[in-house]
């Protein structure tokens, strides 16, 4: 398996495949990968010639210096999950900070008419303008036909999803289902740094969300909302940052439920100093 850490070179490589008129799918992360990561991979692959995989821990996402930090860097790890795949249409693409950035690590503004402020947007500022620099300069080097995103980070899909319409870049965006833990617990790279007493109170989270699916059924958001935030005052291991009902199309608060509409909760929630995120379709 190819390990590409100039991208000129990896620029040369796919341009031959290019030129061969092959299709080329994309997944980025930020390594430490997992099942989740994998499941990505292993449908790019069916539906493309080539996959590149993009392994960067992107600075200017992180409006908390300390999370970036402490971030996991597993690089040689990373490469033998993928190896596990036992495909040679694979590409590893691990640049260094300044052959993404140069010398300005900085982040480019956007606008994704109200998505970037909502939610993560609201609690991490800037996060989403560091999410769509680097993604729309990985776009510009790999030139991929499809790139990949977990569902996970359902509102980051959105925001591709519009920087791609924004940019009119030739790129079809594929969003996966959540790939979980036995448990329940949604697969996260973060996950590695739960202590014991927090991985295992963790998969409370999901199980939460799924009741809070069936309350919306007979109650109303705002109830429902109500009686997440009730649960959680009473988990001591775990502290909700927030529980939101909204469109899934617009990620607008949800006011009043309507059967033409789709809706998904959304929550984020501390596991000791583990921020960890996940949500799930009500309708």
């Amino acid at each position: 398996m190819r390990v590409l850490q100039d991208k000129k070179k990896l620029s040369g490589i796919l341009s031959d495949h290019r030129n061969q008129e092959q299709n080329i799918g994309f997944v980025p992360t930020m390594g430490a990968l997992h099942d989740g990561h994998l499941s990505l991979v292993q449908r790019a692959l069916k539906e493309n010639d080539l996959v590149v995989v993009s392994i960067f821990v992107n600075p200017t996402q992180f409006n908390n210096h300390k999370d970036l930090k402490k971030y996991p860097r597993t690089l040689d790890r990373d490469v033998e999950t993928l190896e596990s795949l036992k495909d040679d249409r694979v590409l590893i693409f691990a640049p260094a900070v300044d052959d993404i950035y140069g010398n300005a690590v900085t982040s480019e503004k956007f606008s994704f008419n109200g998505l970037e402020h909502a939610m993560e947007g609201k609690f991490r500022p800037g996060h989403f303008d560091g999410v769509a620099t680097v993604v729309h300069r990985l776009f510009q080097i790999v030139k991929p036909r499809r790139a990949y995103f977990g569902k996970k980070d359902f509102q980051q899909l959105l925001i591709i999803k519009s920087l791609v319409k924004q940019l009119k870049l030739p790129v079809e965006v594929v969003g996966c289902e959540i790939k979980r833990e036995a448990d329940g617990l949604a697969m996260s790279s973060r996950n590695l740094r739960l202590s014991r007493k927090h991985r295992e109170k963790a998969p409370l989270i999901y199980e939460i969300l799924k009741e809070s699916k069936v309350k919306f059924g007979t109650i109303s958001a705002a109830k429902v909302t109500e009686w997440v935030e009730a649960r959680f005052a009473k988990i001591a291991a775990l502290e909700l940052e927030y529980f939101i009902i909204a469109e899934a199309n617009t990620l607008n608060p949800v006011k009043r439920k309507s059967k033409k509409k789709k809706y998904r909760a959304f929550i984020a929630a501390y596991a000791g100093d583990v921020r960890l995120i996940d949500n799930i379709a009500l309708n």
